[in-house]
């Protein structure tokens, strides 16, 4: 059997917070700031200053995703490391998007050169990334994700998958601690590459 690895996509393939700031501007007035903590907090209206509620900034991501996915851009070494990698190993694409939002997920990373499965999530990515090692039955898994709340689900639910954070967005990265969860903390693809090989060529699951 072949080795593993799930993949976020927004920060860690693809350009996300950027264009997202640069979209809220010119359509909707609203300044982003990258060192604003979680995204609610980090969006505040023009005229007064405001910051939007939970459900207005999920609106915003709505509005986002999957109109205005064409603005996003890739992350350096990405789509080299992923060729490099899916020479030896499976690799699934694993989003937070909502479910109609996956053909738009898997024609944009095609047009990166990007083609692997993708399946979209809601919540916590713990539960899916078990069912997936469940599915596959690999030697040894690598996560990787921009968000610690990921970190932390899998952590619980498939403590035995190597959990790499990367935040790909330099302007974002400085302002992010390393997850407390994650074996690891690179925001290069060219380290990253380097660290999954290793624990692929292991061949043994964390903790073991």
């Amino acid at each position: 059997m072949k080795p593993l690895l799930i993949c976020d996509c927004d920060e860690v393939l693809l350009h996300m917070v950027r264009h997202f700031g640069s979209w809220l501007d010119e359509a909707h007035a609203i300044d982003f700031s990258m060192a604003g903590g979680d995204f609610a907090s980090s969006m505040r209206r023009r005229a007064d200053g405001s910051t939007l509620a939970p459900e207005e900034m999920r609106t915003m991501l709505d509005g986002f995703f999957p109109d205005e996915m064409a603005r996003q851009t890739l992350v350096p070494h990405a789509r080299e490391a992923l060729a490099a990698l899916a020479e030896t190993a499976e690799i699934v694409i694993l989003t937070n998007l909502r479910d109609h939002c996956r053909e738009h997920r898997v024609a944009q990373l095609s047009t990166h050169g990007i083609a692997h499965r993708v399946d979209c999530n809601q919540g916590g990515k713990g539960a899916p990334v078990a069912a997936l090692v469940a599915e596959f039955a690999p030697p040894v898994t690598v996560f990787v994700d921009d968000l610690a709340v990921h970190h932390a689900s899998v952590a619980q639910h498939a403590p035995e998958v190597y959990r790499l954070h990367m935040v790909a967005e330099p302007d974002l990265a400085r302002h992010v601690p390393a997850a407390a969860d994650a074996h690891a903390r690179i925001d290069d693809w060219r380290e990253a590459r380097d660290w999954i090989s290793d624990r692929f060529a292991q061949g043994v699951p964390a903790g073991a």
